[in-house]
């Protein structure tokens, strides 16, 4: 079996934020009964100065040593809101999303006026996925106090997974303003910066994050400075993923290979064919080290390590540029790609085609006839592809890969699964697969997983009754189990698992990759 990798909090603790609605109603309508109420907070002695202590390890990215100071200071003192805050926005940064939410839940529940009480209750919602809840209290947060930053921060994220990009821009800016020493805030206004293509305008965000982020986070500012480079060097081209073709409409054939669809292309001018996988599980493209070097393409820049599923869950960050790739007819120019080892267990793969390279397309992948299509976009064929089947909303994730919500018998609420057509087998997280309900549909059989990483043997595989996404369903599909949270850590928002090719291959997919929409058209196989 071969999942191409991709760069969770316990389920029993999501089980926190699932049954939380009638809570959180009372929440939103006890800040509305009791906002006159006042909140009494006993005196302790020195804990204003340990408080301040453990904001200045937390300045230092000495997490461990605040939280020890602010649990003292709340064993003491079980009414200080400041410090349970404080406490849970250090969850919040280390995604312990279940703590996070549960003191700051606790705060606004006594609070009625204390937005950033809400601000924290709602960014951890909505970093579990509940998107619903998460901006009813971000919206109350904000009908407090409209100069909280955190309220803006949150619904600056919501607003760019739901593909809001501008307004997105304009609430994480205004979070910034509010709070330029905030590094998360700023890292975050610097990653969708980068997601719409303002490149010179995120080198800059990303260069002030390492002016004040923690100098222990060695891992994510190697990464960034090699990342600032790559940036800059983007922002001096014209225009990245020009379309430079009059064709309006190009179909090539497909190849499903261990139910992943894989095309040919042509870059840079040159009539070698090469074989890429179309991958709808990353944002950006990707070419193997062995067809770079064949094809002459250098490295633009390098920076720090990317984890992975597969192998020791790292490889080398490595940034490349594509002058032109070639699909069928249809060119598209100034094509970034990474540039990585490819565990290919013997199958020849020169690299994956990411979502931003065809984001300007209507993109048709019919595993039936086995053909690719690419549509330019015009009003007309936004109309049809409306008007074809139910168009079913997806979400961006941070990482730039798409999210759907995806039911799975004997779960109650649904959970984010990402589409991706470059995995070959469909996937739950281990948190989701060691739950009861989950359990009794493993089997005997283990395989095997090529990640970006490496290789991982002995994988459990769990046969699942019935996969519902949207209004499509399939029964008993086969899904291993994988730990999410190498994805988790880059998507901003909790995934689940993964639609791969076992599930898709069922029918006609066509993506508006700029809208996140899908639509699912069965095929017969």
């Amino acid at each position: 079996m071969r999942l191409k990798a991709m760069v969770q909090f316990p389920f029993q603790s999501k089980r926190i934020f699932r049954f939380t609605w009638i809570s959180i109603i009372l929440l939103v309508l006890s800040a509305l009964v009791f906002a006159g109420d006042e909140v009494r907070q006993i005196d302790v002695p020195n804990s204003k100065d340990l408080i301040k202590q453990a904001e200045k390890h937390i300045r230092k990215g000495n997490f461990s040593d605040a939280e020890k100071i602010l649990q003292n200071v709340i064993e003491k003192d079980s009414t200080n809101s400041k410090a349970k805050l404080i406490l849970s926005y250090i969850y919040l940064k280390q995604r312990k999303l279940a703590d996070s939410y549960k003191l700051s839940f606790e705060v606004a529940k006594v609070e009625a006026q204390n937005a950033r009480a809400f601000s924290l209750v709602g960014l951890a919602l909505l970093n579990n996925g509940n998107f619903t809840d998460a901006k009813m209290i971000l919206n109350r947060a904000y009908t407090i106090d409209k100069t909280e930053p955190l309220s803006w921060y949150g619904y600056g994220m919501l607003s760019f997974y739901e593909n809001r990009i501008n307004e997105g821009l304009n609430a994480l800016e205004r979070a910034e303003f509010l709070d330029p020493d905030d590094y998360d805030i700023v890292f975050s206004y610097a990653q969708v910066l980068a997601r719409a293509e303002k490149y010179k305008e995120a080198a800059e965000e990303y260069n002030k994050f390492l002016l004040i982020s923690p100098k222990n986070d060695f891992d994510r500012r190697n990464r960034i400075k090699g990342l600032i480079e790559f940036l800059r060097y983007l922002g001096n081209k014209q225009e990245l993923y020009r379309v430079d073709s009059n064709v309006k409409k190009t179909i090539v054939p497909l190849e499903l290979m261990r139910d992943r669809p894989i095309i040919e292309v042509k870059i840079n001018g040159k009539e070698d064919k090469l074989r890429f996988v179309l991958d709808t599980g990353s944002g950006i493209s990707v070419i193997s080290e062995e067809t770079a070097k064949r094809m002459k393409i250098k490295p633009i820049s390098k920076g720090g390590t990317a984890r992975a599923v597969g192998g020791d869950g790292k490889f080398e960050i490595i940034y490349g540029f594509l002058d032109a790739v070639n699909i069928g007819d249809s060119r598209v120019r100034n094509v970034p790609v990474y540039i990585r080892r490819f565990h290919d267990d013997g199958e020849r793969v020169d690299g994956y085609i990411g979502l931003s390279l065809i984001s300007k397309f209507l993109t048709t992948v019919d595993y039936g006839a086995s053909t690719f299509t690419l549509v330019k976009k015009s009003n007309e064929t936004l109309a049809n592809f409306e008007n074809e089947a139910i168009a079913l909303p997806l979400r961006l994730t941070s990482s730039g890969f798409l999210s759907g919500e995806v039911q799975l018998s004997g779960l109650e609420s649904p959970l984010n699964f990402i589409v991706d057509t470059g995995a070959s087998i469909s996937v739950i997280s281990s948190d989701i697969a060691n739950t009861r309900e989950m359990s009794q549909f493993s089997v005997q059989e283990k395989m095997r997983v090529i990640g970006a990483a490496g290789i991982t043997e002995n994988v459990s595989s769990y046969i699942l009754p019935k996969v519902t996404f949207g209004t499509h369903s399939r029964e008993r599909v086969k899904a291993i189990a994988l730990d999410l949270d190498v994805i988790n850590e880059a998507s901003g928002f909790e995934q689940a698992g993964i639609l791969g090719g076992n599930f898709l291959k069922n029918y006609r997919l066509t993506f508006d990759f700029q809208n996140s929409k899908v639509t699912f058209v069965p095929v017969k196989n």
